[in-house]
């Protein structure tokens, strides 16, 4: 199981914003060139973080911004945004467990609340680190 890799993606635009927005228009061809992948997917994160209030798309002239200072947008915010998860759960359950086998008929009793737990323990530590943290690490290492 691995946390999509638009959730990097995501962190990534959000550096770039506040990095070059000063000097450069932030579009989805310039980060792509930055993340190095197909404009497409970041037009699809765009969208998403969009939709999620986190930035703002200026029309015509184009262009991207945080919707909000950078210090109140948290790891957990974009992971909400673009890592959609399926009925709100991290772990996806194999389907059907055998209930005439022993470990089948109980896998889920002895599992759910752990793994519920384990979500948890990850959200909440997604909710100490903020954008303005990558973006003064980055800033130290220019």
């Amino acid at each position: 199981m691995q946390i999509s890799s638009r959730f990097t993606i995501g962190i990534h635009v959000f550096a770039c914003m506040e990095i070059f927005g000063n000097d450069h228009k932030i579009t989805s061809d310039f980060l792509a060139a930055s993340i190095n992948v197909n404009p497409v997917i970041i037009r699809k994160i765009l969208s998403q973080l969009k939709n999620a209030g986190l930035i703002e798309v200026a029309r015509g002239t184009g262009g991207t911004k945080a919707a909000r200072p950078i210090e109140e947008i948290t790891f957990y915010d974009v992971y909400l945004a673009v890592d959609l998860l399926e009925e709100g759960e991290l772990f996806h359950f194999h389907e059907n467990p055998n209930p005439a086998c022993p470990v089948g008929k109980n896998i889920h009793t002895a599992l759910d609340d752990k793994l519920l737990r384990i979500q948890g323990a990850m959200e909440n530590e997604m909710k100490k680190y903020t954008i303005a943290d990558v973006v003064k690490d980055i800033k130290k290492r220019l």
